[in-house]
């Protein structure tokens, strides 16, 4: 297994490698294509290079935008459930432990572990030996949730975000108004991730989730305002006779603010860095999940 693994990575490294030589290739083929499209001359510099030319003319929509590592992260997406690792910082306060028994209530075919003495590269090579998809690490100060981590496996990307306003299930209102705990898999609501950096945290988010049935009447919103995501859990009813939807909380709710994407797993210390919010050292407008780019 662990040379499975040495191997499976090293074939990542590499084909990560070949981006910059892949992306150059494209740039060329899209100036052969589109002198070709306009019946102009082919440009001086690729006359003479005739496999980029039958390349290009080979070439159909699905194959002439070049793949990037981001696109081999998720590949499997939508043929294979998810898989989550569920677990806490070490010596988690009652009130941590019970929250991340109720991620495992969110997020479907979840398993809640003691992570105890473990270490951050045991943890990730005993989920990776268990075939987890992801991992979810959430921490606390003084007995409050304060931050997440979501490791996708077995490479990557990883998000740190913090957590701030958590209200747990049973905080949302008497028994009988939360109501049981539903394990169908629920619709996604993805509002207001319209730029790059907003689409990459969007999409490390709904990965978590399989695909769900057309009959599902659960719903989880995660809606970017000022640059925190709001996260709500919903069961929804449409009563015979009544064309309104009667909308129950089933929680828990809290808000997310991002502020790490890095490309590497959760115990990788030099891992390359995609994202940073550094809020203390840019004196310019700072980025947010709606408008700015990723560095």
């Amino acid at each position: 297994m662990l040379r499975r693994n040495a191997r499976l990575r090293k074939e990542y490294l590499y084909r990560k490698s070949l981006e910059g030589k892949e992306r150059e290739e494209y740039e060329k083929k899209r100036k052969i294509r589109k002198a070709l499209e306009e019946g102009k001359p082919l440009p001086t510099e690729l006359r003479a290079d005739a496999r980029l030319k039958n390349a290009a003319e080979l070439e159909d929509d699905n194959t002439a935008v070049p793949r990037t590592h981001i696109d081999n992260e998720y590949a499997h997406a939508g043929m294979v459930d998810p898989r989550i690792c569920v677990t806490t910082c070490r010596n988690p306060s009652s009130k941590l432990a019970q929250f991340s028994k109720e991620l495992t209530n969110v997020f479907p075919n979840s398993q809640r572990i003691n992570r105890g003495g473990m270490k951050l590269t045991e943890l990730v090579e005993t989920c990776r030996n268990h075939n987890f998809s992801d991992i979810i690490v959430v921490h606390e100060h003084r007995g409050q949730p304060d931050g997440m981590v979501v490791c996708h496996l077995p490479y990557g990307p990883t998000a740190y975000f913090g957590i701030t306003n958590t209200v747990m299930r049973h905080d949302i209102g008497t028994k009988r108004e939360v109501g049981t705990v539903s394990d169908v898999y629920p619709h996604l609501v993805i509002d207001n991730f319209t730029n790059p950096l907003g689409e990459r945290i969007a999409n490390i988010l709904k990965h978590l989730f399989p695909v769900p049935k057309l009959t599902s009447k659960r719903v989880v919103t995660m809606a970017n305002r000022n640059e925190y995501i709001s996260f709500r859990n919903h069961m929804y009813n449409i009563p015979k006779g009544v064309k309104s939807i009667e909308l129950t909380e089933i929680g828990p709710r809290f808000e997310l603010k991002p502020y790490q994407v890095k490309l590497g797993t959760l115990d990788e210390k030099h891992a390359e860095k995609e994202w940073v919010l550094r809020s203390f050292v840019r004196s310019a407008k700072r980025p947010r999940l709606g408008e700015a780019t990723l560095d």
